[in-house]
């Protein structure tokens, strides 16, 4: 299928320095109240990109779930795929894809684990379905059919039919720490808007790219 003659202008105001906030967090938070008020589908979804001791990139989806000048925070398995990646080269890459609003937003950094406290907090802050679901799944592990996994929901059910939900040993938040944050705006043309955000010793350092 050749769809080469897919295309659209990406018509917006632009994007110059004087817009840009000096902290790139701060530029974050105003972006992305635009893309909660402009009515963006999940906002905080985020692509996760990764990368093992193979060196063989890989992707997923994730939630944003907390940021600051520490950094983007997301929760999962500490046995998934994305986490022994992690474990083998402790660094990510985010992509924030607000098209709507002709916008992306890319942040690369080192990776560390939140505290247990952290971990803790937000489990306990989830649907008391989803915290039961994180006791179930054995994140990227094969298995055989949906109905074990049903009779494993039934079996946790019961087991923590009485009292709360804890959080499980094997579960709980990331943070990637932001070296670099790219902000892009479409523009006609292709001659789109680029700055990026390269953390310095003494603050960032902000720069226009070329599109």
């Amino acid at each position: 299928m050749d769809i080469g003659d897919m295309r659209r202008e990406f018509e917006s105001e632009g994007l110059d320095r004087d817009h840009l906030d000096d902290s790139p967090i701060r530029q974050f938070e105003h972006w992305f109240h635009d893309a909660r008020e402009a009515g963006i589908l999940e906002p905080n979804a985020m692509s996760l990109a990764t990368a093992g001791s193979d060196s063989q990139p890989d992707l997923r989806t994730v939630l944003l779930k907390y940021f600051d000048d520490k950094g983007f925070v997301f929760y999962t398995n500490y046995g998934s795929r994305k986490a022994g990646e992690i474990d083998q080269n402790p660094k990510a890459a985010l992509l924030f894809p607000w098209i709507g609003l002709n916008r992306q937003v890319i942040i690369q950094g080192p990776v560390e684990k939140v505290s247990k406290a952290e971990s803790l907090r937000y489990f306990s802050s989830r649907p008391r379905g989803s915290q039961i679901g994180a006791w179930v799944s054995e994140q990227s592990k094969v298995i055989t059919s949906r109905g074990l996994l049903e009779q494993k929901v039934a079996e946790i059910k019961r087991r923590f039919s009485q009292g709360d939900v804890p959080l499980p040993s094997f579960w709980g938040g990331y943070r990637v720490v932001p070296e670099r944050i790219e902000f892009w705006q479409g523009r006609p043309s292709r001659l789109h808007d680029r700055f990026e955000y390269l953390r310095q010793d003494d603050g960032w350092l902000i720069q226009r790219l070329q599109p």
